[in-house]
C-alpha cells in the first residue's frame, strides 16, 4: 500500500557522460546537478511504482533540490527516497543522495499519479496539434 513512511533506495556509478563538463552545465568533471536531479527523480519513481496498478505511473511536478558536494567519475552514489505524504494523486517525497564520502544532495520532490493511457492520449493530441 502506498503510504507515508515507504522507503526505497537505488545506487548508481557516476560516468563521464553525467559530468557537468559533458552536460554543459559547468566545466568540472564531476556529477552534474541536472543528472543528480534525474537520479533523485528516478529513486522517487522506483520507490512508489511497485505499489501502483500496472496502468498507472507517476510524473514529477516539483523538485526543490540542493547539490551539496562534488562526486567524481567512477564513484557510487546511493539515493534514498521516503514518501512523506499521499494526498489523492499527489505524492510528496524526501530524497537524499550520498557518495562514498558524504551527503551530496537533498531534495523535496512532488509526483502525481497518472493513468498511463490517458496521459499518452494527451501527448498524442498535443503532437497532432503541431504535426497535423
Amino acid at each position: 500500500m502506498l503510504e507515508p513512511g515507504l522507503v526505497g533506495e537505488i545506487t548508481h556509478i557516476v560516468t563521464e557522460a553525467e559530468t557537468a563538463a559533458t552536460y554543459g552545465s559547468g566545466l568540472v568533471p564531476t556529477l552534474s546537478t541536472p543528472h543528480l536531479v534525474a537520479l533523485m527523480e528516478n529513486a522517487a519513481r522506483e520507490t512508489v511504482q511497485a505499489y501502483l496498478p500496472e496502468h498507472q505511473s507517476t510524473v514529477g511536478t516539483v523538485i526543490n533540490m540542493q547539490h551539496l558536494a562534488p562526486t567524481p567519475v567512477g564513484m557510487e552514489v546511493r539515493l534514498r527516497a521516503e514518501v512523506l505524504s499521499v494526498e489523492g494523486r499527489r505524492l510528496r517525497l524526501h530524497v537524499e543522495a550520498w557518495d562514498a564520502v558524504e551527503r551530496i544532495g537533498v531534495c523535496e520532490h512532488e509526483r502525481f499519479i497518472i493513468d498511463w493511457e490517458r496521459f499518452m492520449q494527451r501527448v498524442a493530441e498535443k503532437e497532432h496539434q503541431i504535426c497535423g
